[in-house]
Parts: structure tokens; sequence; C-alpha cells
């Protein structure tokens, strides 16, 4: 660690933190210390950054806006890596729609529409960033990331900066190549089409009024828990499983969305995986269907 400190004080890097609670950082305000958080502002600190953790073997992962992922009470174990406000933009040049990696997916779905350009609808309800919609293939409504993706600026874990076009994405269902082929999305680019502004406003109001009726968006979760399976809804699985309203430890499902689990202020990492192991095996016995988790799981445990 002492070596780590060293490194890292004598580079170009951005703000360096040390033993820093995540559980701020996270929707479900949940999750222990890293090692150490690093925020960098700029494609070359983030790739001195990478390149050096590269070097020395110090293992990293990267922090997006907290959403869809749940940190181990333990925390993480070598450097978490979270892009700073130097990634929070986007630009607009016709039908083309620029953004950081840690551009909010929701607020540039919002600017899009504004500028009467349609596409990124779906986005509306997706609370993470940019990079991460990019990493996992966000959708929704029937639409995704790889629709309309057109390119993104990468930093490998080597540190090398590349542009990956949509063929060397390997787009699918909630997943990409950076599952694979580690990297850090530093941006990316977006083929919108123009639309009507009231139309584009319309669908996007209803979507928002769909999520605010079924979705418990005033309380601490992480979105979806499960992918849903082929022909059906982890929601509606879990729901006939009875599952509703079950509690372990401040962990607790959703009775608006059975596919949330809330934080209902204590809630552990330890209580939401066991209610998670909980869903899964009842669903199975229940139906045979083996649910896959669509959260990331991270840390010490």
């Amino acid at each position: 660690m002492q070596q780590w400190k060293s490194l890292l004080s004598e580079a170009n890097v951005g703000a360096v933190l040390w033993n820093e609670p995540l559980a701020k950082y996270t929707t479900w305000k949940i999750g222990g210390p890293a090692d150490v958080l690093i925020v960098p502002e700029t494609k070359e600190q983030l790739s001195e950054l990478v390149t050096l953790l590269h070097a020395h073997q110090i293992p990293w992962i990267l922090l997006g806006r907290g959403s869809n992922m749940l940190i181990a009470d333990k925390g993480i174990r070598g450097a978490v890596i979270k892009l700073g406000k130097g990634f929070e933009h986007c630009s607009f040049d016709g039908c083309t729609a620029s953004a950081g990696g840690s551009m909010s997916f929701v607020k540039l779905s919002v600017l899009a529409g504004k500028q009467g350009l349609t596409g990124l609808e779906f986005a509306g309800g997706i609370p993470g960033s940019v990079g991460g919609a990019v990493y996992m293939n966000a959708g929704a409504h029937g639409s995704d990331v790889s629709r309309i993706f057109k390119s993104a600026d990468i930093v490998l874990e080597t540190g090398e900066l590349v542009t990956y076009a949509a063929e060397d994405m390997a787009f699918d269902y909630r997943h990409s190549i950076l599952h694979e082929r580690k990297g850090i999305v530093t941006g990316a680019v977006f083929a919108l089409e123009y639309g009507d502004r009231e139309q584009i406003s319309a669908v996007m109001a209803s979507y928002k009024d769909r999520r605010r009726r079924t979705q418990p968006l005033q309380s601490a979760t992480a979105g979806s828990v499960f992918r849903n399976p082929p022909g059906d809804h982890a929601a509606r699985l879990i729901e006939a499983a009875g599952l509703k309203g079950l509690r372990i430890g401040g962990a607790e499902i959703s009775v608006q969305h059975a596919n949330f689990i809330e934080n209902t202020g204590q809630a552990t990492a330890e209580d939401v995986l066991a209610l998670m192991e909980h869903i899964k095996a009842t669903v199975a016995d229940k139906n045979g269907i083996q649910l896959v988790r669509e959260v990331y799981v991270m840390g010490e445990r």
C-alpha cells in the first residue's frame, strides 16, 4: 500500500482519496471503503493512471454513477476509478450526439429531445452514465444502445487509447466486448434522427409516468436486479412466487416492482445478496427458470 501511495502521489492522475467509503457513490447507498479512489479529469490523466496500474499489477475497477452495482461490505481491495467532471459533457452536430463517459444517460436523452432528435427516448429512465450504458448495452422500451451507437473512445487496461466502431463492440443483450476486453469508455457518439419535439416529449413523459407508477423511484435501489428471461419478465416470476415485500435485514423486495430490491435504511450488501439468492432459488424451484443477475457485485466479502 505504501508503494501505491508513492506512485500515485507522484503521478498526474487527478484526485486521489485513500480508504474512501463507497456507499455514498452508489444508488443503493451500500458499500465499504476502497483502498484508493482516483478521479481523473482528462483522457491523458486516465491513460497515465491505467498505464501505471497495469505496469505495477495493481487491480482496479471502474465506478460510474453507482447504479446497477452492489459494493461488498468490506469494500474494494485495489484501486477504484471514477471519471471526473471533465468527462461530463455533450454536444450535438446535426443528427449526431457526442457525450463524455461520465455524462448522465438520462440527461443526454432529455437534451437530445430538446434538440428535436429522436432515438434516445428509451434512455430517459436509465440512471447510469453514458460509459456504463455502452458497457452493458443498456436498454428499455424495446430499444438499446446498439441501435443508435456509432463509436466510442476507450482507454484499454494497458492505457492505450482506441476508438471502437459499432462492429467492434459485439453488442448483445446487456453485453458488449468490454465484458471480455477490459477498458473504460471516455466518450461515445450516437447516430440519432430528426423528429418532432412535441412527440418526443410526449413519449418521454409517458415513459416517466409509467416509471413513477410502477417503480420505487423514491427508494434507494439499483434498478432491475435480474435480467428478463426469454419470453418472460423477472418481475412477474418473482411476484408469482409470492416474494413481494419479503425482507432480509434492511433489504426488501419492492412491493411496487418485484424486480427491485430496496435499501430500507440500514441494508448491508450481505442482506441484498441473501435476498437475491433466495429469489433465484425460489423461482427456480417453482418455475424451473434460472434467473440471471443484472446487477454487478464487486468487492471483498
